[in-house]
C-alpha cells in the first residue's frame, strides 16, 4: 500500500496573506522562501482528529490548527510577548509528551507551539 510521506504544505486563507506571511516570519521565525519553501528540522509530527465540539483549537470556527515544535517553550513565549503577540496564559504539560503554549496570529488562528519531552 502506498502511504503518505510527511505534511507537504499548510496552507491557510487570510485577508492580507503577505502581512500574514510576514508575521510569521517575524514572529516565529518562520524563513519560508519565495515560494513558501521552509526547510525545517527533522522530528516528531502529532496526526491527531478532535472532537468536532473541541474548545482546544479556540473559536468553533477554526477547523483545523497548525503546531509547531519548539526548542524553549518559556523563551518563545516570551518572545511573542515582548513583540506584542496575542500569547495565552497557560501552557500545559503532558507528561512524556512535552509542554504546550498557545499563540493566535492576527488572523484569529490559534496556533500551539510544542516543547516536546
Amino acid at each position: 500500500m502506498e502511504r503518505v510521506l510527511g505534511i507537504g504544505g499548510y496552507f491557510i486563507r487570510a485577508s492580507a496573506p503577505a502581512d500574514l506571511g510576514a508575521w510569521y516570519r517575524d514572529f516565529l521565525g518562520l524563513d519560508a522562501d519565495e515560494n513558501g519553501l521552509w526547510h525545517q528540522e527533522a522530528g516528531l509530527t502529532v496526526f491527531a482528529p478532535f472532537e468536532v465540539g473541541t474548545d482546544y483549537f479556540g473559536s468553533r470556527t477554526q477547523q483545523t490548527m497548525l503546531n509547531f515544535r519548539v526548542r524553549d517553550l518559556d523563551a518563545m513565549l516570551a518572545q511573542l510577548r515582548a513583540k506584542g503577540a496575542d500569547v495565552a496564559d497557560e501552557t500545559q504539560d503532558m507528561a512524556g509528551v512535552g509542554r504546550f503554549g498557545w499563540v493566535t496570529d492576527p488572523e484569529g488562528n490559534r496556533i500551539e507551539l510544542w516543547q516536546s519531552a
